[in-house]
């Protein structure tokens, strides 16, 4: 019994853990809509603990044994109502199923009779509790009185050489007054902007058992951890008919401008190496897109070389230089199994619904390793399977199957050897150590500038944005149709090194009427910058977020310290474009964030001081992506956070 303790604790505080990770996300505030009232159901376990002495059941059993402690898990099922009048407080009901049922811990009788009891008490709960939000975030905790009516009473008995016995409790209260306190994180499930907003809430909470006494006899009391979920919606209503100059104040119409324009900067970057090789639809032979040497061409290369040979310029067919890189994985990957004798890998192939297809996939690759590079077959096995480890494509998928099953026909290169690691994520990392490249970027994110129209993908048909200088010019951008449109400095500048700007935002709602905005910019062009910037990628899963937290320690010990007190860093969330629109500009964002959130921490920590972050979450923009979408390996390295660090001008 003390095992089950032991392992119910541990699951609650590892509940606890993850809300309290999960709110470092939460603290970094998205533009949403903020409904005031919200609905919704939670579901969670009752870790159960009962204490006291229990003898006398009922007018017919009593026990020759008291039974004093006792623990149980049990469901709990509640309809919810949330006020929420402010970011920082507002009330919350639960109207619950409270199931308070368990074992007490077992006895032996007088005879020398192992004996056992247990219990299915269970209540109608109401719990009223007030809401805070210390950090004005979607973490929040709450404390309130709980009022519970019994609604079910049985026990059963057991005793060795002799009948169970069963009935119920004599003397349950019939209402029980008691208390509780707790903390959750609301995990935001749809787009900043939508009017609907539905939220995921894991939570934990503690019931204490002061005046949570079932019975009028006897001293048995319980407490409970209880840990769970709630699923939450809230509307925020919109008026029918809409004025003009109401649309224009619905609109929050503003402009980031770069401090100096760079129209070009020299940049290290590290770029992430994806493990996978992808093969055809149809086919087991390596795709053509892959980089393959003879023996003379394998024996000659080094993986430096990839450092020099590649496209000067950094946007050059915005992927055309990264996927140089990694169609080398292959050549990479044999330069070091030969650069580290003792190193070892699996080649994991999956084809759908054909295992032996997988594992041809993988002999393919193995063989030209072995064969182009000289490595001892001994030291590579491979696997075939039906899916890949971590499939893109899910039971319940039903759209865009084509592009999914795609990403999940590869072979997956997994290893155990620190030499081939990446360094992002440690050890528990699914990806290759990371390749150095040096190359020159053109038109730097921290050189565009932003325009922000937030509620406009809500509330507008398009927008267009005019620039009108000194001279009277106009220069016309758009139309754009989401919250935020990026134009490089150095196109509105054009051969000027300097200039001041009006600029109008010019819209129409969708029920045809016109909207009109307003603002200023000043933009200073550079020469090339002399000093280096510094660039990092992390890579997620298909429609993951959380994975962030793996990327901790490299962010935290690789990152950080090369950034300036007093420094920029540009953190940009991307994704590929599987799936729906909105909903991938909120999932890039949501990636960006957490990674600001790990680097704040850890600047805090370093006492650093001064650094300004600029974070954009761009989802499936094709004009922002840093890949194409064509190849699936350009879809797997557009699901990214890419982090600029700024050099000081």
């Amino acid at each position: 019994m003390l095992v089950f303790h032991s392992r119910t604790q541990k699951t609650a505080l590892l509940f606890l853990g993850l809300i309290l990770a999960g709110s470092r996300i939460g603290a970094q505030q998205l533009n949403r809509t903020e409904p005031i009232w919200w609905f919704g159901e939670s579901v969670a376990a009752n870790l159960n603990y009962y204490r006291g002495t229990t003898q006398m059941l009922n007018e017919n059993v009593t026990v020759p044994t008291a039974f004093h402690k006792g623990s149980g898990v049990k469901p709990y099922f509640s309809l919810l109502t949330e006020y929420r009048p402010n970011k920082k407080w507002g009330g919350m009901l639960n109207i619950a199923y409270d199931n308070r049922g368990g074992k007490f811990d077992d006895v032996v009788a007088p005879c020398n009779c192992p004996a056992e009891l247990k219990t299915n008490i269970s209540y109608i709960a109401i719990e009223p509790s007030l809401r805070l939000a210390p950090f004005a975030s979607s973490f929040y905790i709450f404390a309130g009185p709980t009022i519970s009516y019994n609604v079910a009473k049985s026990f059963t008995y057991k005793q060795e050489k002799q009948e169970d016995r069963t009935g119920d409790w004599s003397n349950v209260h019939k209402t029980a007054f008691s208390a509780q306190a707790g903390a959750g994180i609301d995990l935001m499930l749809s787009a900043p902007s939508n009017t609907t907003q539905v939220s995921l809430s894991p939570f934990v909470s503690f019931l204490t058992d002061l005046g949570h006494e079932p019975r009028a006899n006897q001293t048995w009391s319980f407490y409970a951890v209880r840990a769970g979920v709630a699923l939450k919606i809230g509307s925020q209503k919109r008026k029918k008919d809409i004025p003009s100059t109401v649309s224009e104040q619905k609109i929050n119409f503003s402009v980031r401008a770069p401090r100096l324009v760079s129209p070009n900067r020299q940049v290290k970057e590290t770029f992430p190496l994806r493990n996978s090789v992808f093969f055809n639809m149809g086919s087991v032979e390596i795709p053509g897109r892959y980089v393959m040497l003879n023996s003379a061409q394998a024996k000659a290369f080094r993986e430096e070389e990839l450092q020099d040979n590649q496209p000067a310029n950094l946007n050059n067919g915005r992927s055309s230089r990264q996927l140089a890189v990694y169609h080398n994985i292959l050549n990479i990957l044999g330069d070091r199994l030969r650069s580290n004798p003792k190193s070892t890998i699996t080649l994991v192939g999956a084809s759908d619904k054909n295992p032996a297809e997988g594992k041809q996939m993988a002999e393919k690759i193995k063989d030209y390793l072995v064969e182009t590079f000289n490595i001892d077959a001994s030291r590579i096995i491979t696997e075939g399977r039906d899916k890949p480890l971590v499939p893109s494509e899910q039971p319940d998928a039903k759209k865009e199957l084509s592009l999914l099953r795609e990403g999940d026909r590869r072979v997956d290169i997994i290893s155990t050897s620190n030499e081939l690691l990446m360094q992002v994520g440690g050890n528990a990392s699914p990806f290759l150590k990371p390749v150095q490249i040096e190359a020159i970027q053109q038109d730097p994110l921290d050189s565009h500038v932003i325009f922000n129209a937030l509620g406009a993908s809500e509330l507008l048909k398009s927008w267009t944005i005019e620039v009108t200088d000194e001279k009277g010019a106009v220069q016309h951008y758009g139309p754009f149709t989401k919250d935020q449109a990026s134009v490089p400095g150095k196109t509105i500048l054009g051969n000027d090194m300097q200039g001041n700007y009006k600029v109008v935002m010019l819209g129409e709602t969708n029920t045809g009427k016109p909207v009109k905005a307003e603002s200023s910019v000043s933009l200073l062009k550079t020469d090339e910058e002399k000093q280096v910037g510094r660039r990092y990628s992390i890579l997620f899963d298909f429609d993951k977020s959380k994975s962030i937290s793996t990327y901790e320690s490299f962010l935290t010990n690789v990152v950080v310290p090369l950034i300036p007190e007093n420094g920029t860093v540009i953190i940009h969330g991307h994704s590929d474009v599987i799936g729906e629109e909105n909903y991938n500009v909120s999932l890039s964002l949501e990636r960006a964030v957490g990674a600001q959130n790990i680097m704040e921490a850890a600047l805090l920590k370093a006492g650093k001081k001064g650094v300004n972050f600029e974070t954009f979450g761009f989802g499936e923009d094709t004009g922002m992506a840093p890949f194409e979408n064509n190849l699936p390996e350009e879809r797997f390295y557009n699901r990214t956070v890419i982090i600029d660090i700024v050099p000081q001008k």
